[in-house]
């Protein structure tokens, strides 16, 4: 059984992970998907769990307070025709992920910028300005909130999950990417480095998209409420390819 509740107090993507791992605590929850807009937590439950339990499980988070969601005024509204639904989600989506696609609009655009003064095109020197521009503009967004960054993105790292602190570290890793990468210090380290990190976070990411789970990506830290998608598993394979494949031309 499925049952919708309202929580308030969530101002960030480190609330919304909170939140899931306390409620996914209570025996009876099999999974928990909290979204700070709406402010809502879905739950998934194998046997009715009250809402004094619930809200005994966020009794450490007294900032969080939850209930029962209100009423919906449009529950019995006709849907959308399917060619108004079509591109109310394409709007959504563009809506959506304009954040992380501005972003890497940016660096595209920056480190083409650089080839184009150079009067001629290093395929190896782009995509080392492309990681560098990558790592230090994604770890400056973590950088932000370190400790919601964490929390988010243990809902589904590997490492993160078994280990809360490389959520705290990670922030700081890309950073110093960003600067090997930029200065061109230890290429080969660097490149190996990069593959093996990104490698391992796309396997979260794999296996998070595999089982249907809901929540934030942390990628932009916690400050941009972006759910998680392919995008970011394109993301993380964009990175993993771009560090094989320097790593094999040096």
């Amino acid at each position: 059984m499925t049952h919708e509740f309202s929580v308030t107090g969530m101002t960030c993507g480190g609330c919304t992970a909170t939140v899931k791992k306390a409620l996914e605590k209570v025996p009876g929850i099999t999974a928990a998907r909290v979204t700070q807009a709406p402010p809502i937590a879905v739950l998934d439950m194998e046997r009715h769990v009250g809402l004094g339990e619930l809200k005994a499980a966020l009794k450490d988070h007294p900032k969080y307070q939850i209930g029962e969601a209100p009423v919906k005024a449009q529950a019995h509204a006709p849907k959308p025709a399917p060619a108004t639904a079509e591109v109310e989600e394409k709007q959504s989506f563009l809506k959506t992920y304009k954040p992380i696609l501005l972003v890497f609009g940016y660096i595209v655009g920056v480190t083409l910028l650089v080839e184009f003064a150079a009067d001629s095109f290093d395929g190896m020197r782009w995509m080392r300005h492309f990681m560098a521009g990558f790592f230090l503009v994604f770890s400056f967004f973590k950088l932000l909130d370190v400790p919601a960054f964490a929390m988010s993105y243990s809902s589904y790292d590997l490492v993160a999950r078994r280990w809360l602190g490389w959520g705290y570290v990670y922030p700081f890793v890309e950073l110093a990417f960003g600067i090997l990468f930029l200065t061109n210090i230890q290429p080969v380290f660097t490149n190996a480095a990069a593959f093996v990190v990104m490698g391992v976070s796309t396997l979260g990411v794999i296996q998070s998209l595999l089982a249907k789970r809901k929540f934030q990506c942390a990628c932009l830290g916690a400050v941009f409420n972006l759910p998680m998608s392919t995008i970011t598993l394109v993301e993380d394979l964009l990175m993993v390819g771009m560090s094989g494949a320097m790593l094999f031309m040096l």
